[in-house]
């Protein structure tokens, strides 16, 4: 060997025990990595036995009892899981199926289930939870079906009489005002929803941005019931504040008014003729709730659950023939929300009902005018 070359010195040879430790140290590792996972794994031996599973499978399944041991039929009682299991097992295939997992919380699962390979005998399946990717694509075909229902009635309408004015009825001087009556009412109508739908959209979108000061609880009840006012008057509803001029909210001032403004156009509307609404606030340790009550028909109790949903209607051909979006209770849920307060409603058939809505209080700015009855 020639000078300057340095020898390399010899590869160190493993003593006794040296492989089992490195290879319980890859299991081990194994172990964690699949323990940490979110997705639920299990593996099995050629006969669909489970031999290993990881926290996460556990978790999902809900499982009280013992996985390991147990054939995949014991565990998860589903045929088309245990075709699957199978046909990893015999065939060395793959499948891909979506199971519905009853029980407390139902569940949703996809799972893949593959053979192990490399000369090793048996199946894997890896169970993903989509339990809420799944409602929020029935949400979304709720909603572009309800839109679209919705859109139809004015649209239709609208063109009807326009066809017919058009077909000669403009000249006829009884029925051509009223069908233009009807249009114009359909339109308004179609006009509100879709700023309804704009709105709603709005405060859905992550980038919402709300205003945080104080606000005169008094004068936001005062502005928003004399916009309601006119509805009242025509169905000789009275509408009450009982609103302390010196009750301040830490809240969006715009919003503030538009919650206001929706709980009692909601109230007169549901409200009989002759009726009777009631806007109140009070303090509530650092909260301030402000409550409208109406003396109308009342909520069955299976209806409650839902008041607060796009698009629901307790009656819905009553709702729709006062010209109701369906949207204004779920635009109230997203303000109050947006708002770091909330929305719960109390009614039942015959005793009228009454919405509180919580928003957090604030040291009034100024002194502010105090809200009137009317």
């Amino acid at each position: 060997m020639s000078e300057g070359m340095t020898r390399m010195p010899p590869k160190p040879e493993l003593g006794p025990g040296a492989g089992s430790k490195e290879a319980a140290r890859a299991l081990a590792v194994l172990r964690a990595v699949i323990d940490g996972m979110a997705e639920g794994v299990w593996v099995t031996d050629e006969f669909g036995t489970v031999l290993e599973h990881n926290n996460a499978l556990k978790e999902l399944l809900f499982s009280g009892t013992a996985i390991v041991g147990h054939r995949v039929s014991e565990i998860v009682p589903s045929g088309e899981l245990q075709q699957a299991v199978e046909k990893a097992c015999r065939e060395n295939s793959s499948s891909r199926l979506e199971l519905q997992l009853e029980g407390v919380r139902p569940r949703v699962v996809s799972v893949h289930v593959s053979p192990l390979g490399h000369d090793l005998s048996g199946s894997s399946a890896v169970f993903f939870d989509v339990t809420e990717l799944r409602r929020l694509e029935k949400v979304r075909k709720d909603f572009v079906a309800n839109v679209s229902h919705e859109l139809r009635t004015p649209v239709t309408a609208i063109r009807g009489y326009a066809e017919t004015l058009l077909s000669g009825a403009l000249a006829d001087p009884v029925a051509a005002p009223k069908m233009v009556d009807i249009i114009h009412r359909q339109s308004e109508r179609l006009s509100e929803l879709v700023e309804d739908l704009l709105e709603l959209s709005r405060l859905e979108s992550k980038d919402l941005q709300l205003a945080e000061k104080p606000i005169n609880l008094a004068n936001a009840a005062q502005r928003a019931s004399e916009a309601v006012r006119p509805k009242a008057r025509a169905r000789n509803t009275t509408i009450e504040l009982q609103v302390s001029p010196d009750l301040f909210v830490l809240a969006d001032p715009r919003g503030v008014e538009q919650v206001i403004l929706n709980l009692l156009d909601n109230a007169v509307k549901y409200t009989p003729p002759n009726g009777h609404v009631w806007l109140a606030a009070r303090h509530s340790g650092d909260e301030i709730v402000l409550t409208v009550r109406d003396d109308g028909p009342g909520i069955e109790a299976r209806h409650l659950p839902r008041i607060f949903e796009r698009f629901y209607r307790v009656d819905k051909g009553r709702s729709r023939d006062m010209g109701g979006t369906g949207l204004g209770l779920s635009i109230v849920k997203h303000l109050a929300t947006a708002m770091k307060g909330d929305v719960r409603v109390e009614s039942a058939p015959g005793q009228g009902s009454t919405f509180f809505v919580t928003l957090p209080v604030s040291a009034p700015e100024s002194a502010g005018n105090p809200a009137t009855s009317g």
